[in-house]
């Protein structure tokens, strides 16, 4: 059967709503000049962003091609660690919450890690290289950045940073990291559901192949979060957001 434009446009009967909810939401700028917003950074981390370390250090065990491996690293240097950085010190700029989440467990043994990290075998240990942040877009000790620790791919139901949001007045997040497919799609769907207006910075977030991350996208967009490039996130800031002393 061949579908004409008209048709398409009635495939997802309910995208005007959702839109005029989540992407046109006024309370959108509301936040943000309040300061009621934070960029929520999700694992970018030696065990899944740095090659050679982590999940990538054998090559004959972790089931990624080279040419995904090329891909992905390729990304991360070239656009989304220097993106990473630039959203970071913008927001810090105007004196706005970095938070960082990482993957590592309670105990050098991972023994309270959940069950998915240890059928996956993930274990990033307390004190280890892979529990490290990447330097360029950890946190920075003189803006005393909160870090939030997990062992699964939603930060929001394996720790408390719902709670920890609540007690600063957040309202919305940005949100940048890896993997887009896994913990920032399932974290982006949490934080949707626990009432939290998302932006999703797009070029500030890699996978394994372009196919993974535009597909998350596709799901996330005018669902669950508001898609944005890296210059349309800054020129929010700079339109949205006044820095007050």
């Amino acid at each position: 059967m061949n579908l004409g434009q008209s048709d398409f446009e009635h495939l997802d009967p309910l995208r005007d709503v959702y839109h005029e909810a989540f992407v046109e939401n006024p309370a959108q700028q509301t936040f943000l000049k309040k300061g009621n917003v934070a960029l929520l950074c999700i694992d970018l981390q030696y065990l899944d962003a740095a090659r050679g370390h982590g999940v990538f250090r054998d090559a004959t065990s972790h089931g990624v091609s080279p040419e995904a491996q090329e891909y992905y690293f390729n990304r991360l240097d070239q656009l989304v660690l220097p993106g990473v950085q630039r959203i970071q010190n913008a927001f810090r700029e105007h004196q706005l919450e970095v938070i960082h989440t990482r993957i590592q467990s309670l105990t050098r043994d991972g023994r309270d890690r959940s069950k998915g990290h240890r059928r996956l075998g993930l274990l990033a240990a307390p004190g280890t290289r892979d529990a490290d942040f990447i330097e360029s877009v950890g946190p920075k000790d003189e803006y005393d950045e909160i870090v939030i620790n997990k062992t699964a791919s939603g930060v929001f139901s394996s720790t408390n940073l719902h709670y920890v949001l609540k007690n600063i007045g957040i309202e919305a997040l940005y949100v940048v990291g890896v993997y887009t497919n896994e913990c920032v799609e399932t974290t982006v769907r949490d934080a949707c559901d626990l009432g939290y207006l998302v932006t999703v910075v797009e070029d500030c977030c890699a996978t394994v192949t372009k196919e993974l991350h535009e597909a998350s996208l596709a799901t996330l967009r005018d669902r669950y979060a508001r898609i944005v490039t890296l210059d349309e996130a800054l020129g929010n800031l700079a339109k949205y957001h006044q820095v007050t002393q």
